[in-house]
């Protein structure tokens, strides 16, 4: 095989490879916007917006999460399919319980290929003093 061969086999694998490949360049999860307001009976209800660009089952957003100090989660709200066509997407989690004596909360979320990494956005809880 000459040298043009092997250029033109390295090639198209190096093409292959790529389009295999193509979940990996979907990106890190963002959460772009937290709504939080407060229920009757002392819980919360938190709606977050997530952008991320699904790819299918093998790459989306599948989670976000309510952080508190030190990273402690407080709650989970799991995102059970890809979101190709919805972007960016708003799911809520009502019935949080938010530790006494917290003002903020961290919200993060988590995808299939990347894990954590993407933007995070903090905001405080309403009806506690600062």
């Amino acid at each position: 095989m000459g040298p043009h061969h092997r250029l033109a086999g390295y090639l198209l694998t190096t093409i292959l490879l790529a389009a295999t490949a193509a979940p990996v360049f979907a990106g890190k999860a963002d959460v772009l916007a937290v709504h939080i307001s407060p229920n009757d009976d002392g819980s919360f209800r938190i709606a977050t917006t997530v952008r991320h660009r699904d790819t299918g089952w093998d790459h989306y957003a599948n989670r976000w999460e309510v952080l508190g100090p030190a990273g402690k989660v407080i709650a989970t709200r799991t995102l059970l399919h890809p979101h190709v066509h919805e972007q960016p997407f708003t799911r809520s989690l009502g019935s949080v319980r938010i530790p006494p004596g917290l003002t903020w909360i961290k919200v993060r979320a988590h995808d299939l290929v990347h894990g954590y990494g993407g933007r995070e956005v903090t905001v405080s809880v309403p009806g506690r003093v600062h």
